[in-house]
């Protein structure tokens, strides 16, 4: 059982070094001098870690895991891995290592404070990219990965509610929440312009009820209180319209569901 286990880490250890070499991500040069201990290529690891030399760092804990297989820095070098493979954009590869290091590791410090399931949902919103001028906007797109990836941020902060990485997980899943919003707001105003008043109120009423306090609230509100006026939910509407003002007395569209209000009166 040992060897077997010793085998699959061996061959992980090497998956992980040919991944970063053909990941998306800056792989560096790759020179690596190695040491005669554990604990001297885990500090060159780390070094080349912090210079974002991928590659190389790679090599250094690939060569911990099959030199130094029952070393303590040979646990640390399969998170190291994951790691590595997380920086150079090898982010399937990544996150089933960090969830492998769980599986193998469940006691230990890096998974009990979280990191590890952090890094996990770190690499889900890593993979979301950014918008590029030649394709469609993000928000144009399917957000099964986005949602993946909220999933993952969300499961974390409700299982380390003591984690120290809490902070950096919940900006990141206000960037995630941002662009689920953007969608949803997208296609709200898609059925609105395209005369469907029903399907623009159920988009709004989710985008509202998930989504609050990333820009969208005083202009949500306003449109699905007209959306309910076209619907023939006046008393829904009227609700909507003196949320908006009690709300956001200061937004201009305040000022516009007042008057909506006056003449619904």
């Amino acid at each position: 059982m040992i060897l077997r286990r010793l085998l699959l880490i061996s061959t992980l250890a090497l998956g992980a070094v040919i991944a970063i070499a053909c990941g998306g991500g800056k792989a560096g040069t790759g020179a690596v001098e190695y040491s005669v201990s554990a604990q001297k290529n885990y500090d060159k690891g780390m070094e080349e870690l912090e210079r974002k030399d991928w590659l190389a760092a790679s090599k250094y804990f690939a060569f911990i895991k099959t030199r130094f297989p029952y070393s303590k820095f040979a646990v640390l070098a399969e998170l190291r891995l994951a790691d590595a493979e997380l920086g150079a954009e090898a982010f399937i590869e990544a996150i089933d290592s960090y969830r492998l290091f769980i599986k193998f590791h469940p006691t230990h410090e890096m998974v009990a404070n979280g990191y590890a399931a952090y890094k996990i949902g770190e690499g889900f919103a890593a993979q979301l990219g950014s918008d590029f001028w030649l394709f469609p906007p993000s928000y144009e797109k399917d957000q099964s990965s986005t949602e993946d990836a909220a999933t993952e941020l969300k499961t974390f902060l409700d299982k380390y509610p003591d984690s120290p990485y809490r902070e950096k997980a919940q900006k990141i899943l206000e960037q995630v929440g941002k662009r689920l919003a953007d969608h949803e707001w997208y296609v709200a105003r898609y059925y609105w312009d395209r005369g469907r008043p029903m399907a623009t109120v159920l988009r709004l009423r989710r985008l509202l009820e998930r989504y609050r306090g990333v820009g969208y609230d005083e202009e949500a509100l306003w449109l699905l209180g007209r959306a309910y006026v076209a619907v023939g939910e006046t008393a829904r509407a009227k609700t909507t319209f003196q949320e908006l003002v009690a709300k956001h007395p200061q937004h201009g569209k305040a000022a516009d569901a007042r008057a909506a209000l006056s003449g619904m009166k």
